[in-house]
């Protein structure tokens, strides 16, 4: 079936697809999908905690066509890392994967989820990506849902959420590896602020492929398809847009209900539906829909009063 998926998505469109999971690399056929997504001309990514990484994972990736390697790694140091993780030996093993890579010639980016608990070692953990010269730094504001909701203490507050953010813009000229805050779309709104463009525009060699983008993309140019095959706006939006098991994905990307309400910027409710960044930040709609039960609902975690 997931190859039949990615014929459909196929005949949508040709977006970058992620396989993630979950591990991924504990599925079997995991680079079966990435060979055939690979021929049909999209762009596979892989997720991974990088643990499973061996020489001969490295090899697979590569001949599968997966054009770079997201790991995460959410502690500067082993102890914090295998802390975070709950996995003693997790940070020894990731490091030891990322190296494969780099032997095997492979683009890897470092993925870093942000709670109260390693944000002191936020600095620390970029340093580290420098140092392992990936390719990108992507920092995940913690969205407590799913897995996620025991850890709902532990995410940062609004204003706290708001200086990482501006932390974050700052370090665009001073290391060389592109940078991506998600599950925090404030970012385009504080990137905008900060080289003077307004909510609609935004200058394409100051913002780089950011300019390009928005913040939440949540059913507007990205879903998630689990394991069931089940369609969601996010991961960390939880609700059912549509079953591969019997509707194609056009009809389920072009139709659903979830999907056409999150695309109508009108119908955002709170300071998100006043304010004048909506087009480029639109509040993540998963934490709305944690905080409130309501996904049009404002973000909670937002520091900034909208002017009109």
């Amino acid at each position: 079936m997931a190859m039949e998926v990615l014929d459909q998505i196929r005949e949508v469109a040709k977006p970058i697809i992620i396989l993630t999971g979950g591990e991924p690399l504990l599925r079997k056929d995991i680079f079966s999908l990435a060979d055939y997504g690979t021929r049909k001309g999209l762009r596979m990514v892989l997720a991974t905690n990088g643990t499973l990484i061996t020489p001969d994972i490295t090899t697979k990736i590569r001949e599968s066509g997966i054009k770079r390697v997201s790991v995460s790694l959410d502690g500067a140091t082993r102890e914090s890392h295998d802390i975070f993780r709950q996995v003693n030996g997790a940070f020894d093993r990731a490091i030891k994967g990322i190296s494969y890579l780099k032997e095997g010639g492979i683009e890897f980016q470092i993925n870093t989820t942000i709670t109260k608990y390693n944000l002191s070692e936020l600095e620390g953990i970029f340093d580290l990506a420098v140092r392992l010269e990936a390719a990108a730094h992507h920092i995940f504001l913690l969205v407590p849902a799913g897995r996620a909701k025991e850890m709902a203490n532990q995410q940062l507050d609004a204003r706290e959420y708001e200086d990482t953010l501006y932390w974050f813009h700052e370090q665009q000229d001073k290391a060389p590896l592109q940078l991506k805050a998600t599950c925090a779309p404030q970012y385009y709104r504080i990137m905008r602020q900060e080289t003077h463009f307004g909510g609609d525009t935004a200058d394409s060699k100051a913002c780089g492929l950011d300019a390009v983008t928005r913040g939440c993309l949540a059913g507007i140019s990205y879903c998630f398809i689990s394991n069931e095959g089940i369609v969601q706006p996010c991961g960390y939006l939880e609700l059912n847009s549509g079953d591969l098991r019997k509707s194609r994905f056009a009809d389920i990307w072009g139709n659903s209900p979830i999907f056409a309400e999150l695309r109508d910027f009108s119908k955002y409710k709170g300071k998100c539906g006043r304010c004048e960044y909506i087009n480029v930040c639109g509040g993540c709609r998963a934490r709305a829909y944690a905080a409130h039960g309501d996904y049009l609902s404002e973000e909670p975690l937002c520091a900034y009063n909208p002017s009109c």
